[in-house]
């Protein structure tokens, strides 16, 4: 089957679920409460997106570009990004919880009051890119690296590897809140206070 390539076109409540849609291309569209839950994306391009509402739950990707992209209200429990590049992207209210990202360039990307608990992001690169209000508990970091990156009012509480937050930029009452996680990285054993 030839890739599917759509251009400057609006899909609205489409079920797309379960699907193999190797090679698709998406350029300048809008995805409104699209399901695309369980489908496989490889070797997908998708920039100059809109993304309002509906389902990536579970979407498997391989080699993924995703570029000029803004995502909102999306629910992507589980979705695999592994070995994606994004690059100008935005992830506003979205629920990524399980998601794996493991070893996948992020480029100027946004998450902002995103669930991303238990998210694997072994692996990656991530240059300037910002988790603002984000629940990041029990998120894994191995071999992550951070350049330019930033969290802001975020929960990391349960980080694995936390000691890969390196050089990530941090508002000091962040840092407060997320003391016990560093403590915890850097092998500091915390005791109760004498009376």
């Amino acid at each position: 089957m030839d890739p599917i390539e759509l251009e400057c076109v609006s899909l609205d409540r489409t079920n797309l679920s379960g699907r193999i849609l190797s090679g698709i291309r998406l350029d300048q569209c809008r995805l409104t409460q699209v399901d695309l839950s369980g489908s496989e994306l490889p070797q997908a391009l998708l920039q100059d997106v809109v993304v309002s509402g509906g389902t990536f739950a579970n979407v498997r990707t391989k080699e993924l570009r995703l570029r000029r992209a803004a995502f909102s209200g999306v629910r992507m429990t589980g979705v695999d990004f592994s070995w994606a590049a994004l690059e100008d992207v935005s992830f506003t209210d979205c629920r990524i919880d399980l998601g794996a990202f493991q070893n996948v360039k992020l480029t100027r990307v946004l998450f902002e009051g995103c669930r991303l608990d238990e998210v694997d992001f072994s692996g990656a690169q991530l240059v300037s890119v910002t988790f603002s209000r984000c629940l990041l508990v029990r998120s894994l970091w191995t071999d992550a690296t951070l350049t330019q990156s930033e969290m802001r009012d975020s929960d990391i509480s349960g980080a694995g590897n936390p000691e890969r937050l390196r050089g990530v930029r941090m508002p000091w009452p962040d840092v407060l809140a997320s003391a016990a996680v560093f403590a915890t990285a850097l092998g500091v054993e915390i005791v109760e206070e004498a009376e």
